[in-house]
């Protein structure tokens, strides 16, 4: 595996990798409405492209699959991290993580699912507060988490 800088010609692949971690991987910890809002089919290809272009983003890639991705922002807000479905539990979350949060100094702050709370408490850190969020009108729970 090896991680590289994202590329506008990455953004369809990310989608889909998005939408198959989210409706796979989090369906344990979220209805199916939850995550239907969540990953929609419909997503807007060109502002996910604008908005990791804007960020510190990186892919994982093996062979020529991207099995995972991750972006950050200068002020230390980690957007995103996920990892393809049958790539779970390899250390692709753990390589690009450590790549990300090394590309900022001070606290990193992230919005964790259910399901991704455990991996960000392993690494170190914290439940800030436990959260209701709405995403095409239907409500769900993360976490705000914090690293110092």
């Amino acid at each position: 595996m090896q991680l590289r800088n994202y590329q506008p010609s990455d953004c369809e692949e990310i989608l889909a990798l998005f939408c198959q971690t989210v409706h796979t991987v989090n369906a344990r910890d979220y209805t199916e409405e939850q995550l239907n809002a969540w990953a929609p089919a419909d997503l807007p290809a060109e502002q996910w492209n604008a908005s990791l272009l804007a960020h510190d983003t990186v892919v994982a890639v093996e062979g020529k699959t991207i099995v995972g991705f991750g972006d950050i922002e200068k002020t230390g807000y980690l957007d995103r991290l996920y990892v393809h479905a049958h790539w779970q539990g390899r250390g692709v979350g753990t390589t690009i993580c450590d790549r990300l949060e090394q590309s900022v100094t001070g606290p990193i702050t992230t919005h964790a699912s259910i399901t991704a709370r455990p991996f960000f408490e392993q690494r170190g850190y914290r439940v800030v507060r436990k959260q209701t969020v709405e995403r095409r009108g239907v409500q769900m729970t993360n976490f705000v988490m914090e690293k110092l």
